[in-house]
């Protein structure tokens, strides 16, 4: 009888013992998913940051995502949805460059698409001389294009009024354009969160996503004489073949702005889209951008 019983004891004894193997392995296995599941929170040397699922709209990071800073070139963003917002537009139609928007360039030192007086370039390659190059000549042409009203600064003024109006238009309490290319006057502002849906929002465009993943492009224009050109230009995004799955979108610059990106990947159907303002460099902003961009993968 005695005998009987030690070996259910024994059986007992070991069935527990694999029980409890079993929960502590199962236990392990979550605490491992769990782990997997919240990948630590990057450091990042711009002052601002935020990320967003670009599906869902769900934040996936913050630091001071609701301060206002300057915002150099991301504001052609707002440029580009602006034009590419109004009614019947024509990407083809010609503007013809004029000598005001060389010479606002050369005033400036303003990064440039190189667009030469007397040429007649469609809307569209407007587009990819804003974006690629980040072009303020092509900027001023798009904003006394679309602007109305009898003089040309009557047009700008009016073209800056509609990017205020589409930032309202969207809820964004803490964007202010006094420019149509980041080169303001002071009151020139967005800040990580409001930039990022600008950009989510101008991503809906199908010509404004083509335009902003291209990393180069040869676009003919024609001359003044009648004749052509070919104009190349390269995207100043280096996320564009330097990230997999990057599809945008626009870098900026200035004395306060220092180094900022607006950035978007795909990766197995999740787009993840956010913005760095105020890096230290344009290495750094990079390097802020890919950080980001893996942790919200991974979130």
């Amino acid at each position: 009888m005695n005998i009987g019983l030690k070996g259910i004891n024994r059986a007992t004894v070991a069935a527990t013992v694999a029980l409890t193997a079993g929960a502590v392995l199962a236990g392990g296995a979550l605490a491992s998913t769990a782990h997997a599941a919240t990948p630590p929170t990057p450091t990042i040397t711009a002052k601002g940051g935020f990320v967003m699922n670009d599906g869902t709209a769900k934040a996936l990071y913050a630091k001071a995502a609701d301060t206002r800073r300057s915002t150099g070139s991301t504001t052609k963003i707002m440029t580009a949805k602006v034009v590419l917002a109004q009614k019947n537009l024509n990407l083809d139609s010609k503007v013809t460059i004029q000598k005001a928007y060389s010479d606002y360039i050369v005033k400036n030192t303003a990064s440039s698409a190189r667009l030469i007086v007397g040429d007649k370039v469609t809307v569209r390659q407007l587009l990819y001389g804003l974006m690629l190059p980040s072009g303020c000549d092509a900027a001023y042409a798009l904003a006394d294009k679309f602007g109305s009203g009898t003089t040309r600064a009557a047009r700008v003024k009016s073209f800056i009024g509609k990017m205020n109006a589409s930032a309202k238009s969207l809820g964004l309490k803490n964007t202010h354009f006094d420019s149509f290319d980041g080169i303001g006057s002071g009151s020139n502002y967005s800040t990580p969160r409001d930039l990022t849906k600008i950009a989510s929002s101008a991503m809906k465009s199908s010509t404004f996503r083509a335009i902003v993943k291209t990393k180069s492009t040869k676009q003919k224009v024609t001359t003044k004489s009648g004749g052509y050109r070919y104009m190349s230009w390269t995207n100043t995004n280096p996320l564009l073949g330097g990230y997999s799955g990057a599809i945008g979108v626009k870098t900026g610059s200035g004395p306060s702005a220092k180094y900022c990106l607006v950035f978007a990947a795909t990766r197995n159907g999740k787009t993840v889209i956010g913005t760095v303002l105020t890096s230290t460099s344009a290495t750094s902003r990079t390097t802020d951008a890919k950080k980001l961009l893996d942790y919200g993968f991974k979130k």
